[in-house]
């Protein structure tokens, strides 16, 4: 290859090698799970069943940021009838939460703890995945994470640095300082990390299931989801609720089943790209693309101040969007064949400046009348604060079939206490919703959160081409828009894409509670050039520095198949401790 070209320059600057393989490559958060799904894919399994492997023991090996209690929202791809399939993975309000609830108990705020759960998800999401799209069974699927959790894994850095930063929300629980603060520190580097009562109700559910092998792999399924819904887990969770103040009841988790809907999809470029709907952030990515498809990018260049100037402002309008219309389609009305509509994309696309920023949140538009105006539930500015971090993280798959799989399980363990006994928490994404009634993600009951997590899959010649996901709350879409430009735009191999230097704005309310609002605020990796920071600051954008490999700009995990010589290509972000693996 020649030195001089940019491809080889590319190639010779990625701080790890993409990993390629003919067969299946395997790709997440933390790298024993990207091990646990590759030796589904070795043992016969397919996307599904690796890809539930690991989502199981990302609920273990990084439990500070993922629960098997939390949320887990999955796209399946499957190459036989080349469609993609969204399970939302997200819980519900319970019956008891009153669209006035915190107005009227809690002076308009919405309290941290019990108060802020919804119906844990997470479980019905990895066994509707396997019953519907897998082979194998949970407890084939799960044995890996039970041995993680009981035998225990070495402690890593970035797991023991955010339990020794949050140990005062871990010693407010009894039952979460005891798992996470043994004899009252955090693990160091090293340490064997143990998890007895989450390896117990992990291998229930797999005894549960064994029980009732006979009546076929489907009806097995369902007993151990039913276990976990309709049994002693459930009421574990439940009386601990009562206990504490919380709202959940038996009927809450009687009741719950995760949702099959329809993707929304947008094309750039010849690439057919799915996300979930607006009862989660997804259509933020597909309506960003399309604000750009009318912008020259590769003429502006990777990350030139014009380049970061227009694709920032393009975001800033599309969550000013999402701030307005996003929330459960099952409550509220939400205009998304409006807002992906290409006569909407070229309105919108009018109004970024190429000379200078909006100085805070964009206007809110009209997909009917195309008229733009302010925008509704607007919380105070931030000045002085920095965002928090974005809990979560991705995995995602390609098998020997051409099937593919893309998940962010999600739910971090400081906010919420572990259930004694059982040793998950009850899922608390309601931190996302709003408390104010006329906001399209307020509380109500049996009404889901408006979601950060937003797993993606594009798709070229109707066959698996690029499954993708990030963690990082806000951040997700914006990292994830940079990394998918990077391949196909730019033409970066993955892990070039995946390491290439990142920026993020925060210039709308944020979407967990107390939703912060940072107008103009641009974060830059230090690895941005100072000038460009300068050119970015003289069009109106307010700088502010990551380090130069920041977690807080997101890890992604992602896949790029070819498919002219059928090999996948695999990527994994060194900001966090991500791997792929691959034959």
């Amino acid at each position: 290859m020649n030195p001089d070209s940019p491809v080889f320059h590319q190639a010779a600057i990625n701080f790890r090698p993409t990993i390629m393989g003919t067969r299946h490559v395997m790709v997440a958060g933390q790298y024993t799970a990207a091990h646990v799904g590759f030796e589904i894919l070795e043992a016969g399994g397919n996307a599904v069943d690796a890809g539930v492997a690991a989502g199981i023991a990302v609920g273990v090996l990084q439990s500070y940021a993922v629960n098997f209690g939390g949320v887990a929202p999955i796209l399946c791809y499957m190459a036989k009838t080349r469609e993609v399939f969204s399970i939302d993975g997200l819980g519900v309000w319970p019956n008891a939460m009153t669209p006035d609830y915190f107005q009227r108990h809690h002076g308009g705020k919405m309290p941290s703890g019990v108060l802020r759960s919804i119906v844990p998800a997470a479980p019905d999401a990895w066994i509707t995945a396997l019953a519907r799209f897998g082979t194998m069974s949970f407890g084939e699927v799960a044995a890996a994470a039970i041995r993680l959790a009981r035998e225990g894994f070495p402690m890593y850095p970035i797991m023991s640095e955010f339990i020794k930063e949050k140990r005062d929300a871990y010693l407010r629980w009894p039952s979460s300082g005891k798992v996470y603060l043994p004899g009252g520190r955090a693990p160091e580097v090293g340490e064997i990390f143990v998890q007895k009562e989450l390896a117990n109700t992990l291998q229930h559910l797999a005894d549960v299931e064994k029980a009732h092998r006979r009546k076929g792999r489907k009806a097995a399924l369902r007993a151990a989801r039913d276990a976990f819904y309709k049994g002693d887990i459930a009421a574990a969770i439940v009386k601990f609720h009562a206990q504490n103040g919380g709202l959940m009841r038996m009927e809450d988790f009687t009741g719950y089943s995760v949702k099959l809907e329809p993707t929304v999809t947008t094309k750039f470029n010849g690439i057919e790209l799915h996300v979930g709907g607006p009862w989660c952030q997804g259509p933020v990515l597909p309506m960003a693309l399309n604000l750009l498809k009318g912008c020259d990018l590769k003429a502006l260049g990777h990350n030139t101040p014009e380049y970061i100037h227009v694709v920032t402002e393009a975001l800033k309008l599309v969550f000013a969007d999402r701030h307005q219309y996003f929330g459960d389609p099952n409550f509220v009305k939400v205009p998304i064949k409006g807002l992906m509509s290409e006569r909407y994309a070229v309105h919108r696309r009018g109004l970024i400046d190429t000379a200078r920023a909006h100085d805070g949140m964009p206007p809110v538009g009209n997909p009917a009348s195309l008229i733009d105006f302010p925008a509704q539930w607007m919380p105070p500015p931030q000045l002085d604060t920095d965002p928090g971090p974005g809990d979560t993280t991705s995995l995602c798959c390609v098998d020997r079939h051409g099937n593919a799989f893309s998940a962010t399980p999600s739910d971090s363990s400081n906010s919420q206490p572990l259930i004694p006994g059982i040793g998950i928490l009850c899922s608390g994404r309601g931190s996302q919703a709003w408390v104010d009634p006329g906001h399209p993600s307020s509380v109500a009951p049996g009404k889901r959160p408006r979601l950060t997590p937003m797993p993606a899959i594009a798709l070229k010649y109707g066959r698996a081409y690029m499954p993708f996901g990030t963690p990082g709350g806000d951040v997700q879409p914006q990292t994830m828009l940079q990394v998918f430009l990077n391949v196909n735009v730019f033409g970066m191999d993955v892990q070039r894409a995946i390491e290439a230097p990142r920026f993020a704005a925060y210039s709308f309310p944020g979407s967990g509670q107390p939703h912060e609002y940072f107008p103009g605020r641009l974060y830059l990796e230090a690895r941005i050039p100072k000038a460009t920071a300068q050119a970015l600051s003289r069009l109106g954008h307010k700088i502010y520095w990551w380090d130069e490999w920041s977690w807080l700009a997101g890890a992604p995990c992602a896949i790029v198949v070819d498919h002219k010589t059928g090999v996948r290509h695999g990527g994994a972000d060194l900001r966090r401790p991500a791997y792929a693996v691959g034959w």
